[in-house]
């Protein structure tokens, strides 16, 4: 995460009213919580560490007990998160998703640590490209909210975000590209920046791997032309999320970048709209997949071109 060092019923699925209404879903009963709303707040403006709390559906994923990336609470037993984070995917069995999180090397009361059902990877995603940089996660049974496990609200069609909103990036990534994980979740405002704006920065001095215009429709970008604040390593999988109203949405979900903070590159997001229906034909249904598509056993895909893949395999091989 780079940043300026500036001051400053639980079982039900959680949607935006909006999302509901289309879908023709009712709220969850008894003691379903709404979605978007922390407990907490008191941002610092350009970032640093976020409080206990206050970003309640942010996600570690674990491998080996090592945090490889980020992730969202969607509901009591699901998780969004990118499908990068499970390129390896042996065993399933390793795979740990920690709630509640705050400190990753510190013991918590408020830790809540998950093993996984099951893990699913949109099977549109390709190696060497960035498309459907997105994967769901079953938990092995349901959560219960606390004050800091809480879901995320998903965006709908008609949730309408202007470009130049200012929004909020979470994780425990790196500051640079050159530095460790941090022990305490980071937060950094971004500003969302349409697609054809960042592809105008993109093809400034374009990387050789990267070609023109690669910022594609189902991305959204968020971050600055002076770069400074931004995602980075480690952030992976992890949300973008845009207050509307008091409600909190996951917008888009940390894919890639090219560096960290760097000029004309800002951070590249999956942009969750694009793939509501998709999310939704897995987790509503009963709480069940109606088809594994790239299943745990059979994703042999990764995006290794962007730098957010050797942090995950350094770290896999370290755990190893």
């Amino acid at each position: 995460m780079c940043h300026e060092n500036e001051a400053g019923s639980p079982d039900s699925w959680v949607l935006s009213p909006a999302l509901r209404a289309e879908w023709g879903l009712l709220e969850g009963g008894r003691g379903a919580e709404r979605c978007g709303q922390p407990r907490i707040s008191g941002r610092i403006v350009g970032g640093g560490d976020a409080a206990r709390g206050q970003w309640p559906w942010q996600v570690s994923i674990q491998y080996n007990r090592h945090h490889c990336c980020g992730g969202s609470l969607l509901s009591a037993q699901w998780v969004v998160s990118a499908a990068l984070c499970f390129l390896f995917c042996f065993p399933q069995s390793a795979y740990r998703a920690n709630l509640g999180e705050h400190q990753l090397f510190s013991l918590s009361p408020n830790r809540v640590s998950s093993h996984v059902r099951q893990i699913l990877v949109h099977s549109d995603y390709k190696r060497g490209t960035p498309a459907a940089d997105i994967a769901l996660v079953q938990l092995a049974k349901p959560v219960q909210y606390t004050d800091k496990i809480l879901p995320f609200c998903l965006p709908g069609p008609s949730d309408s975000f202007p470009d130049n909103q200012t929004c909020w990036v979470t994780g425990w990534g790196r500051t640079d590209s050159g530095s460790l994980l941090l022990p305490t979740l980071q937060e950094v405002q971004v500003q969302l920046i349409d697609t054809a704006a960042c592809n105008t920065l993109y093809n400034i001095d374009p990387a050789p791997n990267m070609g023109r215009d690669p910022v594609k429709p189902d991305t959204i970008c968020a971050g600055y032309a002076e770069g400074q604040r931004d995602s980075c390593q480690g952030d992976s999988g992890g949300p973008l999320t845009c207050d509307h109203n008091g409600t909190w949405f996951l917008m888009g979900v940390v894919s890639w970048g090219d560096g960290c903070g760097e000029p004309n590159r800002p951070s590249v997001y999956v942009r969750t709209v694009a793939y509501g229906e998709w999310i939704r034909g897995h987790v509503v249904s009963g709480g069940q997949a109606t088809s594994m598509e790239n299943s745990i056993s059979g994703v042999n895909d990764s995006r290794s071109s962007f730098s957010t893949y050797m942090l995950l395999f350094t770290t896999l091989l370290m755990s190893l």
